[in-house]
C-alpha cells in the first residue's frame, strides 16, 4: 500500500509540473508577440493604449521606449508598454437594421430616395443655397427659415 500512495503522489507532482511548464511556455509566447508588435510600430498605425486613448502613431523612440500618438489633434507621449493593440473601428449596426437573430433586414425599395437630415443633395431646382428638404422645414424655426435674425427682445431665462 505505501508504494501506491507514493506512486499517486509522484504522478500528481508530474502532472502539475507539466501543466506549469505549458503555461509558462504559452505566457512567454504571448509576451514575445506583444514585444514584437510594440517594436514594429510605425508612424501612421492607429493604436489604442491600455487606458483607452485612441490615436495614430506619430513617432517611435526606441532608445527611450517612447511613442508619440496623435489623438484628434492632441499629441501625447506614452511608454511603449502602454500601447495595447492596433485599433480597428468596429462596424456599427443599429438594432433597427437587424432581425431578432442578428441578420440584416432587406432594404426597402425607396431606401435610395430617403435623405438624411442636413444631407446635401443634387436634386431640386435652384443654386442649392436655399434648398431645404421637407423634413427640414418642419424643424427650422420660422424666424430662421427666411434667413432673418431672431428677435432680440426675448429675455434669457432666469434661474431662481
Amino acid at each position: 500500500m505505501p508504494d501506491m500512495n507514493l506512486l499517486i503522489t509522484v504522478l500528481i507532482i508530474v502532472v502539475f509540473g507539466v501543466l506549469m511548464w505549458r503555461q509558462t511556455k504559452k505566457t512567454k509566447a504571448q509576451q514575445a508577440a506583444v514585444q514584437d508588435f510594440r517594436s514594429n510600430l510605425e508612424p501612421g498605425t492607429e493604436v489604442i493604449t491600455i487606458g483607452g486613448v485612441i490615436g495614430k502613431v506619430v513617432s517611435v523612440d526606441a532608445k527611450y521606449e517612447e511613442i508619440v500618438i496623435d489623438s484628434e489633434g492632441s499629441l501625447m507621449r506614452f511608454k511603449s508598454s502602454a500601447i495595447n493593440k492596433t485599433y480597428t473601428r468596429p462596424a456599427f449596426i443599429d438594432d433597427d437594421e437587424v432581425d431578432e437573430n442578428g441578420n440584416p433586414l432587406p432594404q426597402e425599395d425607396g431606401a435610395d430616395d430617403q435623405v438624411a437630415y442636413g444631407e446635401i443633395t443634387d436634386a431640386g431646382a435652384g443654386d442649392g443655397a436655399n434648398d431645404v428638404t421637407a423634413s427640414e422645414e418642419d424643424s427650422i424655426p420660422a424666424e430662421y427659415a427666411q434667413g432673418a435674425e431672431p428677435s432680440s427682445n426675448e429675455s434669457a431665462p432666469t434661474v431662481k
